[in-house]
């Protein structure tokens, strides 16, 4: 009979391994730099106009938009997420982030998703730009559901300085969040 406390840790162990692996390169968007993920960025700008056009008038009134192509997000007991995008300001690239997000809980499965967080003030996006560090927290209005539903605009830009749209979900895990994760300026 095997040993109850060194199987669990194992088993604690191992998932997390597995959960760090497919979190840290399972999504593709690392290796090419810069250029792959302003192409990836775009990209999703315009699935986004696309399937969702009340963020067009959203994204117009924003001070800036944090676009995070592909997020990659597993768990089997202990999770993680991992992602890569860039700040647009006025259309631009100003900067470009990582995204990362660490979960525990009963959970199983992994899924991948965009997001884009639109900053609806300008003291909301310096505080974003100045910090070394960004949290997501529960003050973040959603606009597109991980339902895939969309709620007005006009609604939510009212309510809170920083809004996302979560979309695109595909995989065996259900709902996105983006409370608790964190993110942080890198040079791809």
């Amino acid at each position: 009979m095997s040993n109850p406390i060194f199987s669990r840790r194992a088993f604690t162990l191992g998932a997390l391994a597995a959960t760090t692996g497919v979190t840290a390169c399972g999504n593709g968007v690392g290796g090419t730099g810069a250029q792959q993920i302003d192409a990836r960025v775009a990209a999703t700008v315009n699935e986004m106009y696309r399937r969702y056009p009340n963020t067009i008038p959203l994204a117009k009134r924003s001070s800036g938009m944090l676009v995070m192509p592909l997020v990659t997000q597993a768990g089997f007991g202990l999770g993680g997420a991992y992602g890569r995008g860039a700040l647009l300001v006025n259309d631009i690239t100003v900067d470009y982030y990582s995204l990362v997000k660490g979960s525990g809980g009963l959970q199983i499965g992994a899924q991948q998703y965009a997001h884009v967080l639109f900053f609806m003030t300008e003291p909301a996006l310096l505080d974003f730009r100045r910090s070394p560090g960004w949290a997501a927290g529960a003050g973040v209005e959603y606009v597109i559901s991980d339902k895939a539903d969309s709620v007005a605009a006009e609604t939510t830009t009212v309510l809170a300085p920083v809004v996302a749209a979560v979309f695109g979900q595909a995989g065996l895990r259900i709902g996105a969040t983006l409370e608790g994760a964190k993110y942080t300026r890198i040079i791809p």
